[in-house]
């Protein structure tokens, strides 16, 4: 999340339409190709979110980076996404949305989303920060979002929330970021109308609850179509050694509940050397919704590696280094998996640090065909998305070292099986001093 935003901008230009530019090609070192297709927005955008509908609806969103809002688009995939509009720019007077923000499109065709909201006093200073339900029924994205049902589901401290859906019934998880950063968990049944709190993935787990309490990062929430699993993954530190000290937290846990989130149990997925970053900056999983395959994956700031689980999330797999030979360093992994496919992104540059003010990045895919067996590399975007440092500490970082902020997302159209990539590029615009002006672009597979 940031609390920050990157600046003022004039009232008339928050009412220029978005532009997409016409797609243009990137190298595909594995056979694989892509169109690379910027959104471009006047207020900015960046930490964007992607899903995919059964029929191919794909629903792309984006982090405001002058507004406080959250810029959502839409279309088929294939084709040019369109700009809908602002889902939480007005949930309530004195709330503005683009925190955070991730999105899910169920098998019941309902579009799920939440945001990270922000509660002023007075309206110029941030108070609090809470969490947003919004529910689409069909998708249905249109004026204004008016057959949309929005709630404010937490009004406390919250951090980096989450969302998914099996049917009618949806979760979404977030980070208690006033008191402990426990990882809250919300369910509804009733399609995203009414929402109760369920269990805490990491309390009640002996040892794990205390390497983790005020000790860690949250990843992806997903629910597995075949068992009805759901599982979170994140990475913690070791208590008693570098809690307080240091937010380099070397393990990664993925936690799973059997029973719809009300109570959970955790798995060791990967241990490194004490003080080994695992955060950079959120572990992600995928759930293959075909067989029930579980892979979670993370950075260690110069590699991105993933385990594999086939017994629901029991064991993990010896980790596999998937980043290429020309990205020695390589951040921010997203995955997706679906019917043996397996496509992890990254951001990678051949620069030995993140730390380096001359490294030029690029975003790269690693796939597999064999369910996680083999991987190929191909490079996806034509053109560099950021030139300099990529730093990793939230609101602390350095002004310019943030403007990717801490994540981006992949998605497997169902349909056609191909790979859609939502990714932040600084290079595209500038605003009004000269800054660079963050954008995102939508790769799509050729």
């Amino acid at each position: 999340m940031r609390l920050a935003k990157a600046g003022p901008i004039a009232l008339a230009l928050a009412l220029v339409p978005s532009v997409a530019l016409a797609g243009h090609g990137g190298s595909a070192g594995s056979g694989l190709s892509f169109t690379n297709t910027p959104l471009l927005r006047p207020d900015g955008g960046s930490e964007p979110a992607i899903t995919i509908g059964q029929d191919g609806t794909m629903i792309a969103g984006a982090l405001s980076w002058q507004l406080f809002q959250t810029n959502l688009w839409k279309g088929t995939f294939g084709s040019t996404a369109i700009f809908q509009g602002t889902p939480d720019a007005n949930l309530e007077p004195g709330v503005g949305g683009g925190g955070d923000e991730d999105w899910d499109l169920a098998s019941n065709g309902t579009l799920h989303g939440t945001t990270l909201i922000f509660f002023f006093n007075p309206q110029t200073k941030i108070r609090q920060l809470g969490v947003s339900a919004i529910s689409c029924p069909n998708a249905d994205t249109s004026n204004s979002f008016a057959n949309c049902t929005s709630r404010i589901i937490d009004t406390t401290q919250a951090d980096r929330q989450w969302v998914t859906s099996l049917g009618s019934t949806v979760w979404i998880s977030y980070h208690d970021s006033g008191n402990s950063t426990l990882i809250h968990v919300q369910r509804s049944t009733d399609d995203g109308k009414t929402w109760t709190r369920v269990g805490d993935p990491i309390v009640g787990q002996g040892s794990t609850t205390g390497d983790s309490t005020f000790n860690n990062d949250q990843g992806e929430l997903e629910a597995d179509p075949t068992s009805g699993i759901l599982y979170t993954v994140y990475a913690a530190g070791q208590a008693g050694i570098q809690k307080a000290t240091s937010a380099n937290f070397n393990h990664i846990f993925v936690s799973r509940s059997l029973d719809g989130g009300q109570t959970w149990s955790p798995s060791l997925v990967f241990t490194a050397p004490l003080f080994t970053a695992l955060n950079n900056v959120f572990p992600a999983i995928a759930v293959d919704p075909i067989n029930g395959d579980v892979y979670a994956t993370w950075s260690d700031a110069h590699t991105v590696s993933v385990a594999k689980s086939t017994d629901g999330g029991q064991t993990w797999s010896a980790p596999q280094v998937v980043s290429s030979d020309g990205a020695k360093t390589a951040v921010f992994p997203a995955i997706a998996a679906r019917n043996g496919v397996v496509d992890l992104a990254y951001y990678g540059s051949t620069a030995s640090s993140i730390k380096d003010s001359t490294a030029v990045w690029n975003v790269f895919l690693a796939q597999s065909t064999d369910a996680g067996t083999s991987f190929s590399q191909t490079k996806v975007s034509d053109e560099p998305n950021h030139v300099g440092v990529i730093c990793v500490n939230g609101v602390a970082c350095a002004p310019g070292t943030r403007n990717l902020l801490d994540l981006f997302e992949d998605a497997i159209d169902p349909v056609s099986g191909k790979l859609a990539i939502i990714y932040t590029n600084d290079l595209l615009t500038t605003d009004s001093s000269g800054n660079p002006l963050p954008q995102v672009e939508l790769a799509q597979q050729q």
